[in-house]
């Protein structure tokens, strides 16, 4: 198959559009993609010090890549990575030398967070206690990614999260009847002085194409799923998706433009009381969830 937009060899093809693409217009497209999120979006600003959360990922090394590439001729904007360590045997350590090594070759300052000094607990050892380990895990880890951020100074906290990532989280909140996490998605939060401003660079593309892209860039990622990934509802939403797109070519696209045009009615629909719990972070009540959760482990 030949390119839509040249005579060279086509790399992919896009069912929802009936287009074929080449290596080269193919990585001209998401980079334009990208760009165009953060002009349009306003994700970034002169003056932002940029986190990302790194992984070592795919999503994520992608979008440190581009960030990277983008912001590099910027003045006055800084750019680093922060990984957590949830402590998870034969996973993290791996990624972990991954996330390293592009650090290294992109010049950018790797800072690591860790389970284990922070809720004093690996994410192997609340498993020999607890059967939902995403639940202990996701919470854990928006905390220790807001306040180290934070803590480092940064205005804004770049996630990988792509648009699969986003009906995912969009799915599971309409399942859970949770309207207030469904109003905070979006590829740029908003502000609010306890948190670090969250920013979604990757969020209107798919999947596969993020994938594609680092393939084609050469970049070394981190493709081990995490084990305790299928105990999750986000691993059984994510096939049923994926079979819907399979069925129908477009339809993640069209789900998330439905899902946009009801996010202004959902931000301003939804009453977001923040309070301070005792350890100083946010909560909607008087205890944040992360505190809730640790009271629940064995000291």
């Amino acid at each position: 198959m030949k390119c839509s937009d040249c005579t060279n060899p086509a790399v992919t093809y896009k069912r929802y559009e009936g287009r074929a693409l080449c290596d080269e217009h193919f990585i001209q497209t998401f980079e334009a993609r990208v760009k165009k999120t953060i002009r349009e979006e306003r994700l970034i600003e002169p003056g932002d010090r940029v986190c990302v959360a790194l992984s070592g990922g795919k999503d994520s090394s992608v979008a440190l890549t581009i960030l990277h590439n983008v912001l590099k001729d910027w003045r006055d904007t800084e750019l680093f990575a922060l990984l957590i360590d949830e402590g998870i045997e034969g996973y993290r350590n791996e990624s972990l030398e991954i996330a390293e090594k592009l650090c290294s070759s992109l010049g950018v300052t790797l800072h690591i967070a860790r389970f284990k000094e922070t809720v004093h607990k690996t994410m192997d050892e609340i498993m020999e206690e607890k059967k939902f380990p995403c639940t202990y895990c996701g919470v854990f880890r928006r905390d220790l990614l807001n306040s180290k951020s934070r803590e480092l100074g940064a205005t804004k906290l770049a996630t990988g999260h792509n648009m699969d990532d986003e009906l995912q989280s969009a799915f599971m909140n309409y399942f859970r009847l949770d309207m207030n996490k469904a109003s905070r998605l979006g590829a740029i939060a908003q502000k609010n002085e306890l948190f670090v401003q969250r920013i979604k660079p990757l969020r209107y593309l798919p999947e596969h194409d993020v994938g594609l892209y680092a393939v084609l860039k050469g970049l070394d990622v981190h493709e081990t799923e995490c084990p305790y990934a299928n105990n999750s509802l986000r691993f059984h939403v994510r096939d049923f998706l994926n079979k819907m797109e399979e069925k129908y070519p477009g339809i993640k696209f069209s789900a998330m433009h439905a899902y946009d045009s009801l996010l202004g009615m959902l931000r301003s629909s939804v009453v977001k009381e923040i309070n301070r719990c005792e350890c100083g972070e946010a909560t909607a009540g008087t205890k944040c969830r992360k505190c809730e959760l640790l009271a629940t482990l064995k000291t």
